[in-house]
């Protein structure tokens, strides 16, 4: 018998999520997305910047997109050299690109109104499992089971005593995630739902953490299986690329000097892009500098024109 099976009783579950819940009403972070007023617009745009990006670099980021977008019709009538010069350095600016489309999808598809339903959600361009789960949830109320990195740690050391998730999400981790809800039939239950959703998503970014957990100040330290098993290892650690000397880093070194001057010829693409200082020491070969160009221009984050990069 695994630990989840010995432990996943009734009592012990309604037990460790009323400590969580309890917490997160004293300890929750007051984030402008998660404000009352935040239209379901907003908490999408909030969903899409925090992917792989920390809440600190997100928070001004998305107060000035929302000022200048509040909308998705705001948002679908802009240039997409615009979008990526408002993305900024956030990251994966890809994202900027998905979220334009989304935006004239929902106007196109749905009057300029995001739909309150998940299966609709899903089919607009680049919404994903998580965040069609995540806007439900946060946004509308819908008691969607919402899985991403932070959750799935919690759940795996409270029930499973194990230090971290599977590499890639498990059939196993989606049924504890969703035997772990509240019970919706009632209206208190349907608010727990949506509540125990960002209350284990919180306590993972601010208790639970990967590396450095506070379990000494987190409220189910006794009901933890991972303490008590004598906080083993993950079995398996997931792989990181190196920022340093990487195409990412590359890229992200050029989309700097296409926003800040909207266009540079390739033959002083290298010159201009070392003279910001971004790519540190690294001194990118020709490979690697064309491998950075061309995949911008595959991705539709740049254009090539007679030797002249540009954005969109």
């Amino acid at each position: 018998m695994s630990s989840t099976d010995h432990q996943l009783t009734e009592h012990h579950v309604s037990a460790v999520r009323t400590r969580i819940l309890d917490w997160y009403a004293d300890n929750g972070r007051d984030l402008p997305w998660r404000d009352p007023e935040t239209t379901a617009w907003g908490v999408l745009v909030s969903e899409v910047m925090l992917q792989q990006t920390q809440v600190s670099r997100v928070w001004d980021s998305w107060l000035a997109w929302m000022k200048r977008w509040p909308g998705p019709a705001d948002l679908a009538e802009a240039e997409a050299s615009d979008v990526l010069i408002m993305w900024g350095r956030l990251g994966y600016p890809r994202r900027a690109l998905r979220l334009h489309e989304t935006a004239k999808a929902v106007v196109t598809a749905h009057n300029g109104v995001l739909p309150a339903d998940p299966e609709l959600l899903l089919q607009l361009p680049g919404i994903g499992e998580y965040t069609a789960a995540a806007v439900s949830s946060f946004a509308f109320g819908i008691p969607e089971v919402v899985i991403d990195t932070n959750i799935r740690r919690v759940h795996a050391r409270i029930f499973s005593g194990k230090g971290a998730g599977a590499p890639s999400l498990t059939a196993a981790e989606r049924k504890l995630a969703a035997q772990l809800m509240p019970d919706t039939s009632t209206a208190q239950g349907l608010q727990d739902a949506n509540t125990w959703n960002v209350a284990a998503m919180e306590l993972g970014a601010l208790m639970c953490t990967a590396r450095a957990p506070k379990c000494d100040q987190c409220p189910v330290l006794n009901q933890c299986a991972w303490v008590a098993a004598g906080k083993p290892e993950p079995e398996t650690k997931a792989k990181t690329q190196s920022w340093n000397g990487s195409d990412r880093q590359v890229r992200g070194a050029i989309m700097g000097v296409l926003r800040a001057k909207g266009a540079v010829d390739v033959g002083t693409l290298q010159t201009t892009v070392e003279a910001t200082g971004q790519l540190g020491r690294h001194l990118p070969e020709v490979s690697q500098w064309d491998r950075a160009v061309n995949g911008l221009v595959t991705d539709g984050l740049a254009v090539l024109d007679d030797k002249i990069l540009a954005l969109p």
